[in-house]
């Protein structure tokens, strides 16, 4: 990933003597196209020439005679990318007006590829003898490059610049990619689940069985069964047996939540002292009121319930 830190360590270990802020310039544009991967193959009055272009040459040269001209750049590059479709680029620089007008052709294309870049935001008037502190905004110049350049050279896969549109779609990718896949038939649990009220909903079950399956661990409900043929006897909150109980129809032909022939099981065998049926009901209600009848209170403001 090329970025102003790559482009500045192209600058210093290069060395390069700079007549005027138009050099600085462009000598920087030439940085970018280095820290990107490309290689010079022609550069100054040669790379002005057809043949530097179509030469499939891709032997590498040095920068001597890049600023000899007044006011002309011009750089010819070779791609050694096997997977692009071009494999050469001409990049020619011209000053006017205080901008630096950038145009870049390829082998492949017929028509160049356009940018102006002013010079006095790039350069830094008083910045001494260091790289480092000669240029101001440098940062920007790579961006406008790897936008208005790079992201046009069709089949050039080194970006020059990080896309937050890209990169947050790669983040996502990645994100959504599983992992720690189960690697038995069991599939994973799901983890609770936030109720918009704010109450934390534990997970459930997905095995089906209930109780007789020993997969479900603690804080989790159970799937519930029993109408589904499993044996179970936990209700969870999504068993059928619910239906009829104030989440759904009841059974047809009576109470509601009371299926067809039910009937009313003894608490004990018949004729047996000490079951008989009015032995379980609820003793009445006690004076004082209350809020449940086994919590109610004397009204003498005694403690025994």
């Amino acid at each position: 990933m090329v970025n102003e830190q790559s482009v500045m360590a192209v600058i210093r270990a290069t060395r390069p003597t700079f007549r005027n802020d138009n050099d600085k310039v462009a000598f920087a544009v030439h940085a970018i196209f280095l820290a990107s991967g490309c290689v010079l193959t022609a550069t100054g009055p040669p790379a002005f020439t057809d043949a530097a272009f179509s030469s499939p040459s891709k032997d590498e040269i040095s920068i001597e005679g890049w600023n000899e001209l007044e006011d002309e750049y011009a750089y010819v590059y070779a791609n050694l990318e096997k997977d692009s479709n071009w494999k050469k680029v001409i990049v020619k620089c011209l000053v006017m007006n205080g901008k630096l007008l950038i145009d870049a052709l390829t082998d492949e294309n017929s028509e160049p590829l356009h940018l102006e870049i002013d010079v006095e935001d790039i350069v830094n008037p008083n910045g001494g003898s260091n790289y480092s502190t000669q240029y101001r905004n440098l940062d920007t110049l790579v961006k406008r490059l790897g936008s208005g350049i790079f992201s046009k050279l069709g089949g050039y896969s080194k970006a020059t610049t990080s896309n937050p549109a890209r990169a947050e779609s790669e983040s996502s990718e990645r994100s959504s990619v599983v992992v720690n896949k189960p690697t038995s038939g069991i599939p994973e649990l799901p983890g609770p689940l936030l109720d918009p009220s704010g109450v934390v909903i534990p997970p459930i079950n997905p095995f089906g069985g209930g109780d007789l399956f020993p997969g479900p661990g603690a804080g989790m409900y159970p799937a519930g069964g029993g109408l589904s043929g499993d044996g179970s006897m936990l209700l969870g909150p999504n068993d059928p047996r619910w239906l009829g109980v104030g989440r759904g129809p009841g059974f047809e032909g009576g109470q509601p939540g009371v299926p067809p022939g039910a009937r009313f099981d003894p608490y004990g065998p018949p004729g047996v002292p000490g079951f008989e049926p009015f032995r379980f009901v609820r003793n009445p209600g006690r004076p004082g009121g209350g809020t449940h009848p086994d919590l109610e209170h004397f009204g003498d403001g005694s403690d025994f319930i």
